[in-house]
């Protein structure tokens, strides 16, 4: 017997099933099938299945269940997943435990579980964590093909822009020269470099970027790649006119950085400018500070302005992509 199923390429497949996971689609009765580079992802209701993704029938074979940590806490888990380290956000210490126990317990590969214990802090944008189960806080982590080393730790590291992250990247062609400002540990710059492109990579976080190189030589990119450990704004005039494409991916601060932006653009360069704001005005802050840098030496186009995803109540993390083209 046929079942409804998600057709995606290997690359993007555990994107997918996280995405549709988080929709409750995933189908946990049938095993999820990979055949000639190609997962095939059963899903319970295909009519509620997002028009992005290719649905298709195909039998697949039954699942003998396995024990998630939903089976054995009352309340509906939350957590996120880094190779075989597992982050939660539990404030309540009780039902954090309870769920750190839960999650060791189930069957879900499991080395680590870490609670978040602060916000991101610092110029180095790295959090405090509560090491509930194990001890390490390095993973690997995996998306669209690419492996990272990282430690959460010691770096700044988001699994949720894991989508936003390969919409950039799909737009990168072979042989452009690509500025990523605030690096961390590749998440933009090495499935860039995998397109083709000369990637250039700078950080404040010493750690971040012996973690970028590590990276780059993981994933077969080192010859693409440079790492750079310093302030962005001090390395800016050594690639002036320099890009065709730069990252920006600071939110909070990325306006402090429009000049540098601006002093690395080539004669014709997009930039990809994160920002959160407050739903009243949520690009417009950032497009502001862009043209004031860029004006008159540039035409500004706003080619796209998209929201990543919510951040607070009435704050979201958007993206600007914008056209810099020189007058």
């Amino acid at each position: 017997m046929t079942v409804p199923c998600v057709r995606v390429s290997r690359e993007a497949g555990e994107e997918t099933r996280q995405s549709l996971a988080q929709l409750d689609l995933v189908d946990d009765d049938h095993e999820i099938v990979h055949e000639e580079g190609t997962l095939f992802i059963p899903v319970t209701d295909p009519d509620a299945v997002p028009a992005e993704y290719e649905l298709t029938e195909r039998e697949l074979p039954g699942r003998q269940r396995q024990t998630t940590p939903a089976d054995l806490v009352d309340f509906t888990p939350a957590y996120e997943r880094l190779g075989e380290v597992i982050i939660i956000d539990e404030d309540d210490p009780d039902r954090a435990r309870e769920l750190a126990d839960a999650i060791a317990a189930s069957d879900i590969p499991t080395k680590t579980v870490l609670n978040r214990a602060s916000k991101i802090q610092g110029v180095e944008r790295v959090r405090d964590w509560e090491i509930l189960v194990g001890e390490e806080t390095e993973a690997i982590h995996r998306e669209y093909g690419c492996a990272f080393a990282l430690d959460l730790a010691a770096v700044y590291f988001s699994p949720r822009l894991a989508t936003e992250r390969h919409r950039v990247t799909e737009q990168v062609g072979e042989g452009e020269q690509v500025f990523d400002m605030f690096a961390g540990v590749g998440p933009f710059a090495i499935p860039i470099a995998k397109r083709g492109a000369t990637v250039v990579g700078t950080d404040i976080n010493e750690t971040a970027i012996e973690y970028l190189r590590e990276n780059a030589t993981r994933n077969g990119v080192s010859d693409r790649v440079t790492a750079i450990h310093g302030d962005v704004a001090e390395v800016a005039t050594e690639y002036e006119n320099w890009a065709d494409r730069l990252v920006m991916n600071l939110p909070h601060s990325a306006d402090e950085f429009v000049d540098s932006a601006v002093k690395i653009a080539g004669e014709e360069a997009v930039v990809h400018y994160y920002d959160i704001q407050h739903e009243d005005d949520l690009f417009g802050p950032g497009e502001r500070a862009l043209r004031a840098a860029a004006e008159p030496e540039y035409e500004v186009t706003v080619e796209n302005r998209h929201t990543v995803r919510s951040y607070a109540p009435h704050e979201y993390n958007v993206v600007l992509d914008v056209r810099l083209e020189r007058r």
